[in-house]
């Protein structure tokens, strides 16, 4: 009989729930305790696991939370997240019972919308209220300004619904010296008083980066991503820019050496043979790719930390593995941790840095590594 292997991969993303609660409680007391938060836990809670990440921001007061797609919001429910629960992308046709069946709230920028969820609502016998999404600039999911006079007309055709909000969403938040913003924000105001009613609709339009640089512009909620997992939406200068906000990552990646060997001057490293050692080279061999999030856009470019110091990686990245140069740190040994992204000793590889030897941001960073890797929970 063979012995069962071990269930833990080489690779580990693990999550701090504490980081999750304390980025919470500081972006609360940042906004204002009488200003609402939509915790953005679409894409399995930016690679942190949304369920985990739900319960974490639903532990530090939050009881609000946002979703792309309907299944997600079913996947909260049926863990036990209360709280309301949006659903950003709009849905299919045939899915619109489900949002009375999960007490889900969803987000309208068609008719079609409208005439589904209008149907659902008297065969249910319920009022639906929903939240109407505006373009006023990022030329994204939406109607124009332009149209919502007609829309707000037409909305009467359609019983048993109650518009309950007015939400837009800002394109150049991440840069504190946007003149555009604060120019959107005036359109946005505009549209939330043309629909004006009693009661009034809930406004948002504030994502990260506009709590953070933008505080005027939080109206009555704010719909926060990057920032709940420890990350400042335009990078690491975003922390000098928000100042007495501290956020704190809540993610870091590990794997471990798998070989160590010695190669002399003149050896091509990895596939098309990118790297060519000027020296005597010592090599730790990592079972990390681009197949765990480890992209093939980090060849020669991206660091790891071994034993504390910093390790070039080199060569191309294949789609399980790549090669560090370890040449200048002692003692390595087959098994020992290596960090991709996280602190290890005196230093520290953030997914800021991390996103910019791969030309992208943060967020997509996180994605990668978290939801192509075991997670776990410390």
């Amino acid at each position: 009989m063979h012995p069962q292997p071990p269930s833990r991969s080489f690779n580990q993303v693990c999550i701090d729930p504490s980081a999750l609660h304390e980025n919470f409680s500081k972006m609360q007391q940042r906004v204002g305790r009488d200003i609402r938060i939509m915790a953005m836990v679409k894409a399995d809670a930016y690679g942190h696991g949304m369920i985990r990440s739900a319960v974490c921001f639903a532990g530090a007061g939050c009881d609000c939370f946002g979703v792309a797609e309907i299944e997600e919001g079913l996947e909260l429910r049926q863990a036990g997240i209360q709280g309301q629960i949006f659903v950003l992308l709009g849905f299919q046709p045939s899915q619109e019972q489900l949002f009375f069946e999960y007490d889900l709230t969803p987000v309208v920028f068609t008719y079609q919308a409208l005439e589904l969820l209008s149907q659902a609502a008297v065969m249910n016998g319920k009022e639906m209220a929903f939240h109407l999404k505006i373009d006023c600039g990022m030329g994204r999911l939406g109607i124009m300004p332009s149209e919502l006079e007609e829309f707000l007309a037409r909305l009467k055709e359609f019983p048993k619904l109650s518009l309950a909000g007015i939400m837009s969403h800002f394109p150049m938040a991440d840069d504190a010296q946007s003149t555009h913003t604060l120019a959107m924000y005036q359109q946005y105001k505009k549209v939330c008083m043309q629909s004006s009613q009693q009661p009034p609709a809930l406004c948002h339009i504030a994502n990260s980066g506009a709590a953070l640089y933008f505080p005027k512009t939080s109206c009555d909620m704010v719909r926060l991503g990057i920032s709940l997992y420890g990350y400042y939406p335009d990078g690491a200068k975003g922390a000098q820019l928000a100042r007495d906000e501290k956020l704190v990552p809540a993610m870091s990646f590990t794997t471990q050496v798998v070989q160590i060997k010695s190669v002399p001057a003149a050896t091509g490293i990895s596939y098309g043979h990118t790297f060519v050692t000027e020296k005597e080279t010592k090599i730790a061999v990592l079972p990390v790719g681009y197949a765990d999030g480890f992209l093939r856009s980090l060849s020669n470019k991206a660091q790891v930390l071994i034993k504390g110091m910093r390790a070039r990686i080199i060569g191309r990245i294949c789609m399980n593995l790549c090669m560090a140069d370890i040449s200048e740190i002692p003692g390595v040994e087959t098994g020992d941790p290596v960090v991709i992204l996280g602190s290890q000793g005196a230093e520290t590889i953030t997914a800021d840095e991390i996103a910019e030897w791969m030309g992208t941001i943060s967020y997509e960073v996180l994605c990668l590594f978290g939801n192509n890797n075991d997670r776990n929970y410390n």
